[in-house]
Formats: structure tokens, sequence, C-alpha cells
């Protein structure tokens, strides 16, 4: 049992971190150099919305299976979410004289993501 849910956790994980890859490639064909962050900011406000979907499809229907949750919210949206790259962008925008911009892409990051993910919960339950 605990096995399986550490094999659905890692495959949702794998799924999460190719999806954010993916957005992080084709944002940045887009984004001028100086707003390369651009694209962490949008992954981690849809994981956001997603993981609040998520937790809401979950209190509205508890019979959702546990491998269904483990494998979407631990695994899709742990591996997609990317606080880790995150925390680094805003370091660097500091040692480089940024701090402004820092503080900006953290308050947006954490308002728009608690709201996001507040809108995916009233969004299942509307």
């Amino acid at each position: 049992m605990l096995f399986r849910q550490f094999l659905l956790v890692g495959a949702g994980g794998a799924l999460g971190s190719m999806a954010r890859y993916g957005v992080s490639f084709v944002m940045s064909k887009f984004l001028q150099e100086t707003y390369k962050f651009g694209a962490t900011f949008t992954i981690n406000i849809i994981g956001s919305l997603i993981i609040g979907i998520l937790f809401g499809l979950t209190a509205r229907h508890p019979a959702m299976k546990e491998g269904s949750y483990l494998f979407l919210a631990s695994g899709f949206c742990g591996g997609f979410t990317t606080f880790s790259s995150f925390a680094l962008e805003n370091v660097k925008l500091m040692n480089g004289g940024q701090s402004f911009l820092a503080f900006a892409y953290i308050g947006l990051s954490v308002v728009v993501g608690l709201v996001l993910c507040r809108l995916g919960i009233w969004l299942v339950h509307v």
C-alpha cells in the first residue's frame, strides 16, 4: 500500500516536472531576458489554482480516491510548482540591486496564488 502511494506521487511528480519545463520553455520564447521569472510566476499561480480545485473536489466528494489526490495534488502539483526556483530568482534579483522588483514579485506571487487557490475551491462549490 505504501509503495503504491509512493509510486503515485512519483508518477504525478514526473508529469508535473515535465509540464513545468514545457511551460517554462514555451514562455521563454515570448519573454524578454529580464522577465524570465514570469514563467515561474505563471506556473506558481496555475499550480495554486489546480491545488485549490483538487482540495475543493475532495471536500465536496469525500469518496474521491486517495490515489487520485496523491497523484494530482502531492505528485503533479508538487512537481509542477517551483518555489525553490522562485526563491533563487528573488535572491538573484536582490543581489542584482533589484530589491523592489523582487519584493513586488514575492507579494504578487503570494497574493495572486492565495486568491486563485480560493477561486479554485469556489469554482467547485458553485
